[in-house]
């Protein structure tokens, strides 16, 4: 199956999110309640209490305001703040090329309609995630309609059967069916030879980076990687050589960083 892709047609993305605001003390009073009642849940399915007690007093590290560093994860207390999407090309000579844009910015909002009106300009295009259909494209859907955008066709999945959705996952074709494991995009490309993401910041790194660092481009570069190294791993597992350094193009820096309103 994979052989038959038409790379072409493809949009590797990959987001950035970070909690909707910088610390716990910042939320509004209802956020804090509803936050609770989520740590609440989180501790019972970590195993961090029993479904019939509670540990009194909470340690330190399991109160509502110490795992709010969590909350980017979960999209109804989190935000977006990078989308990078790469895609396939081929030059004049046919050599495979590797185009990648970045939309980042405060204003959440803006950035998902920008993304929103690009992705939008090619209808056929399938998007491509590593861990995608778990967190990117839901995330993406669920904020997109917080912030009162329309959905564009590539995640309106309402009333679609699975095998109607045209999504491509890295890390599901890496299960073979198998769906008892989580397998990170840095140990894939530790097992085929591709360059590491992760040389510089990680995941859990991002907050600190938007919120004390306030960094963006630096959070847009590590996005970056992320997707180029995803872009790479489909490669091989087709059985073709990935792309090298030489044949990714960058977008220019002033059109992709949005205004920070």
């Amino acid at each position: 199956m994979l052989h038959d892709l038409k790379l072409d047609e493809i949009f590797v993305l990959d987001i950035e999110t970070v909690p909707c605001v910088g610390c716990h003390d910042d939320l509004e009073e209802m956020l804090k309640e509803l936050w609770e009642h989520k740590c609440h849940a989180l501790r019972r399915e970590k195993g961090w209490i029993s479904h019939a007690g509670h540990i009194a007093p909470l340690p330190d590290h399991l109160h509502a305001a110490s795992l709010f560093e969590q909350a980017g994860i979960y999209a109804e207390f989190g935000k977006v703040v990078c989308i990078s999407v790469g895609r396939f090309r081929y030059a004049p000579d046919g050599q495979l090329c590797f185009s990648v844009k970045s939309f980042y910015g405060h204003n959440e909002r803006q950035l998902l309609q920008e993304f929103s009106e690009a992705i939008s300009q090619r209808p056929h295009f399938r998007l491509c995630g590593h861990n995608g259909k778990e967190f990117d494209f839901p995330y993406l859907s669920r904020r997109i309609l917080i912030n009162g955008l329309p959905l564009p066709a590539h995640l309106d999945v309402a009333g679609k059967k699975p095998w109607e959705v045209a999504h491509l996952d890295t890390m599901e074709l890496w299960k073979f069916g198998d769906r008892k494991s989580y397998t990170s995009l840095s140990l894939l490309a530790a097992m085929f030879g591709i360059p590491t993401p992760k040389d510089d910041i990680q995941g859990k790194d991002v907050a600190r980076v938007y919120y004390e660092e306030n960094d963006l481009p630096r959070i847009a570069r590590y996005c970056q990687k992320d997707i180029i190294t995803t872009a790479r791993l489909l490669l091989k597992f087709r059985g073709d050589e990935p792309f090298p350094d030489d044949a990714i193009r960058y977008a220019n820096e002033e059109t992709v960083m949005l205004r920070r309103s």
